[in-house]
């Protein structure tokens, strides 16, 4: 809250992009708007950021936490049929919006409900209860630092699901690197840090980096290797990269008489094109953002399968479907002049 007020008051900021979190974004949503500040792509799945009536300056970046849990739901339903399934999830808005969606596909197969306190850096009592509910596959709606805990806490036990993880939390390259710290001084220790996640399942809606054939990823990765080496190159990387991309578009489409209100005109009556995998929703009555996911399964060392090509659903008792989307490479989109 601190900092907003700084930007908006001290530095009378033209725009908010990529306000990260949920918990954090809920404190100083009600200050962009009543200033009329532009909140765009906040970096949050929570459904509240789509609320056009309430909200008019704020939009939504990645598919909301129900859309993806239902597509997950489906594909589980479809491809695990008789397994049980355990959900360890976020004690915040995470549980009821993902619950929201995974549960019109699955509802005898939940053997478990496990959530825990994003302040409190421990699962093993979590991890023991999907144990004894003998979940075959365990679906973890959970930050990055919590599926590493979590993975690490498995196998300390010998308990050997199926996991599965949203886009939010899939970032193979920063949970590897926090299994190798959680793992030190525990059985796990001896295990190799990427064999925990191999053959993870994770929903995805923006290329991975992992995929280095994808012209989007390609181009990523020449920008982070020019201005950004030294890091390591991640998913998170694309994602923030991504947010970049549509800016600059916006801003191309917009033009030189720059506004508040003309960048939003333009937000909202023309199609932001590029990197991501599914249409990006951006129009007067719908801030929601990108609009559904792919199911992919990590292989270590190698790119990932492709189990199901990208869906789209919304975030009620809507059907998932398919779709036409004309995705231009990085050469055919404008981002500077």
């Amino acid at each position: 809250m601190e900092a907003t007020e700084t930007l908006l008051d001290e530095h009378e900021i033209f725009a908010m992009l990529g306000g990260l979190g949920t918990p954090t974004h809920e404190s100083v949503i009600d200050d962009l708007n009543s200033e009329g500040v532009p909140d765009l792509f906040v970096s949050s799945g929570t459904l509240q950021w789509d609320q056009p009536a309430v909200y008019p300056y704020s939009y939504g970046f990645q598919v909301d936490y129900t859309k993806e849990a239902k597509i997950q739901g489906d594909y589980l339903a479809e491809n695990f049929a008789g397994d049980d399934i355990g959900l360890l999830y976020q004690n915040d808005d995470v549980g009821p919006s993902t619950h929201a969606g995974i549960e019109q596909y699955l509802i005898d197969e939940i053997v478990a409900y496990e959530s825990y306190d994003p302040g409190v850096p421990e699962l093993a009592g979590q991890v023991a209860e999907l144990k004894a509910a003998d979940a075959d596959v365990a679906v973890c709606s959970c930050v990055p630092a919590y599926l590493a805990l979590a993975v690490t806490e498995a196998a300390a036990i010998g308990y050997e699901p199926q996991w599965v993880a949203p886009s939010w939390s899939g970032d193979v390259a920063v949970a590897t690197e926090l299994i190798e710290e959680h793992a030190e001084g525990t059985p796990a220790e001896n295990i190799p840090p990427e064999a925990f996640l191999d053959g993870l399942i994770i929903t995805a809606f923006l290329p991975m980096v992992e995929q280095s054939d994808d012209p989007w990823t390609q181009f990523f990765q020449e920008i982070h290797d020019e201005y950004n080496s030294g890091t390591e190159f991640t998913d998170t990387t694309v994602y923030g990269m991504v947010q970049a991309v549509l800016f600059a578009q916006l801003l191309m489409e917009t033009g030189p008489d720059l506004g508040r209100e003309a960048l939003l005109q333009t937000l909202e009556e023309h199609d932001l094109e590029g990197p991501g995998l599914v249409p990006f929703m951006a129009t007067e009555n719908d801030h929601s953002g990108y609009s559904g996911v792919m199911v992919v399964q990590h292989n270590a060392g190698e790119e990932p399968d492709v189990l199901q090509e990208p869906m789209i659903t919304d975030s009620d008792g809507g059907e998932i479907t398919d779709f036409d989307l004309d995705r231009p490479d990085p050469d055919d989109v404008e981002l500077f002049n």
